[in-house]
Parts: C-alpha cells; sequence; structure tokens
C-alpha cells in the first residue's frame, strides 16, 4: 500500500525544519518545487514539503486539453489530504500557486489552517474591484498570449520575465533556465481562463468572505501595479487577511527577498 501511494504522489521536495507540523507549498508558474529551498531554510517548527506541478520539474506534461488550474488542484488537495491525514495544514502559494492555495481553501476548508499568499495572481479580483490597473493590464496580458500563439516564443518569455521575473534581461540567463521556460510559456496562457476570467469561480459572492482562516498576503514594493490591484481587492474581502510589503522586491520576493520575508512568516505561523 505505501509503495502503491509513492506512486501516486506527484514529484517533491521536503524540507524537515524541527517540527512535524505539514506545510504544503505551491510554487509560481516556469518554476519547481525547489524555489521554497531559501524560504524554508528561514522557518523553524514545521516540515515542508513542496510539490512540482504538471508541466514543472519533475511532473508529467500537460494535456493540452484540460484545465491547468482543475488539475494542479485536484492533485493537490490530495497532497493536502495526504500531508495532514485528517488534519488542517498550512498551505503556502507564490503567484499561480497561490491562487490554487486560495481555492482549496474556499473548496475544502476543512484541510486549511492558515494560508500564505506571495502574490496570487488572480487578476480578475482587480476587475471585479473596478481597479483602474486592470483594464491596462488586461490588454497587455492579452498582448503576451497573441505572442505565445504567434510561435514568437522567445519575445513572449523576455516580455514575461521582464514582468515578472528576477532582475536583468531574459537574454542574460543561464541557457538553461532559458530553455526551462520557453519550453512551458505556453502554460502561463492556459492559466487565463482562471486567471482573467474567474472561470473557477474563487471570486464568487461569499466566498473570500467565508474564509476563516488568517491569510498572510506578501508583495514585493516593486511588483507590478496589478498586484496591489488584486491584494487590494482580496483584502478588502478576506476576514482575517494582513499585508506585507517588502521593499525593492519584485514578484519573486519569496526567492530574492528570502531572508526578509522568513520573519513575517513564522510570526504567521506561531499565531495560528
Amino acid at each position: 500500500m505505501a509503495e502503491d501511494l509513492a506512486l501516486m504522489l506527484p514529484p517533491l521536495r521536503a524540507w524537515s525544519r524541527g517540527g512535524a507540523r505539514p506545510v504544503l507549498a505551491l510554487h509560481c508558474s516556469l518554476a519547481h518545487s525547489g524555489a521554497w529551498s531559501g524560504l524554508a531554510e528561514g522557518l523553524s517548527g514545521v516540515t515542508i514539503t513542496a510539490t512540482d506541478q504538471v508541466g514543472h520539474g519533475r511532473a508529467e506534461a500537460w494535456d493540452g486539453v484540460s484545465s491547468l488550474h482543475d488539475r494542479v488542484t485536484a492533485d493537490s488537495i490530495a497532497m493536502a489530504e495526504h500531508l495532514g491525514q485528517g488534519a488542517a495544514i498550512d498551505l503556502f502559494g507564490h503567484s499561480f500557486g497561490g491562487t490554487v492555495a486560495l481555492r482549496i481553501a474556499l473548496e475544502r476548508p476543512d484541510l486549511v489552517r492558515s494560508l500564505t499568499l506571495v502574490e496570487p495572481v488572480i487578476f480578475a479580483a482587480a476587475g471585479a474591484a473596478r481597479d483602474p490597473a486592470y483594464a491596462p493590464f488586461r490588454a497587455g496580458h492579452l498582448g503576451f498570449a497573441d505572442l505565445v500563439r504567434a510561435g514568437r516564443r522567445d519575445e513572449a518569455a523576455a516580455l514575461f520575465h521582464s514582468h515578472w521575473g528576477t532582475e536583468g534581461r531574459f537574454a542574460d540567463l543561464p541557457d538553461r533556465t532559458r530553455a526551462y521556460m520557453l519550453d512551458r510559456i505556453h502554460l502561463i496562457v492556459a492559466q487565463n481562463p482562471v486567471l482573467l476570467d474567474d472561470a473557477a469561480g474563487l471570486l464568487r459572492a461569499g466566498g473570500l468572505e467565508g474564509i476563516a482562516v488568517p491569510v498572510l498576503l506578501i508583495e514585493g514594493g516593486a511588483s507590478p501595479a496589478i498586484i496591489g490591484a488584486v491584494h487590494g481587492a482580496l483584502a478588502a474581502r478576506l476576514p482575517r487577511a494582513r499585508r506585507l510589503s517588502v521593499a525593492g522586491a519584485g514578484h519573486m520576493v519569496s526567492i530574492t527577498h528570502a531572508a526578509a520575508v522568513a520573519p513575517a512568516v513564522q510570526a504567521h505561523l506561531d499565531a495560528c
């Protein structure tokens, strides 16, 4: 039975940080489970498990047909059930992974003890709140999608990296990193039905208001304006949300500024 279960679990990495309290960490798009290593090293009293999402790391490729968000959510729920063994656990989520963590809290509140969300990119929240940052962002993001569909993957990846990646130009990244991103850039477009148009119903009436657990929203002070709009919209609806902005950081804040983020995350966990 144990061998059968191991075959069903997605590829993962785990960090034992001096405690058995389970944390499930869901990475951003174009990354993999190892993206949580820096933050994990700054925490204590927990065991952090990070999975490779479909299409990423050592996980199987996306089939190009099914809902990517549905699939990652289902896989993550199964992992949360496995880690918690009937008890609620803490969820970390960055970017796309943050939207999955939020969806789990909506659909399976019994599995969630707390949420730590690093720039969850449910852009539709800004649109629903009629934030002026949404319309220009949507137009630009759909323009990026057009580049991907036209086969102009290098241009699309460079544009994406300029907004959502680490410092420096896409062209200056290591060859292996560029190839990894280029091979998966279409996955960003596959997320649009949920992230831009809320196809999964994350913003349904009364949903966010019903999330009773503590939520820490982490953002980079230098992130695109749409992030502040999304966080503002989420914080207005989540009853126990708290925001943290890290000066000088961008969208990859939990990776590039892990040492600055870790104390706030630790305090958030300790208070839950």
